[in-house]
């Protein structure tokens, strides 16, 4: 789906700040004093904050969102407030898609069929 009007934009909105938060908390973390284990989620949780900003492969970013979000919280417990609502626009951009403004729409979206005059 790529919903074009309100609907596009309120997509742009959750893809453009839950990449800005992504990119921002694994960015902090690593960083920081990174642990082995940790390196991979939040170089992963970077690499999917990315790929929702531009709107590529969004429902696979938003697989990526859920599973290291949930990660994150059973790892360190210190905001699974945080990680709950990521995790939640993450399986919510999977099931809506990423909107009219995005590169998924671009390379997979709507196609238009021009038959001619016959």
């Amino acid at each position: 789906m790529f919903p074009n009007g309100w609907p596009g934009w309120g997509l742009l909105l959750l893809r453009l700040v839950a990449g800005v938060v992504l990119i921002q908390d694994g960015l902090s973390h690593l960083l920081g004093a990174p642990q082995w284990s940790g390196i991979i989620f939040q170089s992963i949780a970077v690499g999917v904050g990315l790929l929702l900003l531009v709107g590529l492969w969004t429902p696979m970013a938003g697989v990526l969102v859920v599973l290291v979000e949930l990660w994150t919280a059973v790892a360190k417990a210190d905001s699974p407030r945080s990680c709950a609502i990521l995790a939640s626009v993450g399986a919510a951009l999977l099931m809506l898609g990423p909107g009219v403004r995005s590169i998924d729409a671009r390379l997979f979206g709507r196609k238009r069929i021009d038959l001619g005059d016959r």
